[in-house]
């Protein structure tokens, strides 16, 4: 499966053509919960809302856990190489790559429960 997407809207539109923003979000939810995140996600969460909840999730872990972010990083699976790719400017624009590559790695394990 090779997705094509260039940012976190463009995933959540894949997803939703899918018919499975829900699955997803009920997957970041049981990967954050593994990793000992809570992150409360309503159930009525629009596709924008939820990728702002996980960017800011994300960010705070940079800046305040690192230790529980890599642990994060390692329960999601996604891959060191990954982080290669990534263009370092500051933070933020960092937090919002690796939600991005959350949201890949996250939207694959869905797709495939769902296809198998």
């Amino acid at each position: 499966m090779k997705l094509n997407v260039d940012n976190s809207e463009q995933l959540m539109q894949v997803a939703i053509g899918d018919s499975l923003f829900d699955k997803l979000k009920h997957q970041v939810d049981k990967d954050f919960v593994l990793a000992n995140i809570p992150m409360q996600i309503p159930e009525t969460i629009g596709h924008s809302e939820f990728i702002t909840l996980i960017r800011e999730k994300v960010y705070y872990l940079m800046m305040e856990h690192f230790a529980e972010y890599l642990n994060l990083m390692y329960i999601i699976d996604i891959p060191e190489s990954a982080f290669h790719n990534i263009k370092i400017t500051d933070t933020v624009d960092v937090a919002d790559q690796v939600t991005l590559l959350i949201l890949k790695r996250e939207y694959k394990k869905v797709w495939y429960r769902n296809r198998y």
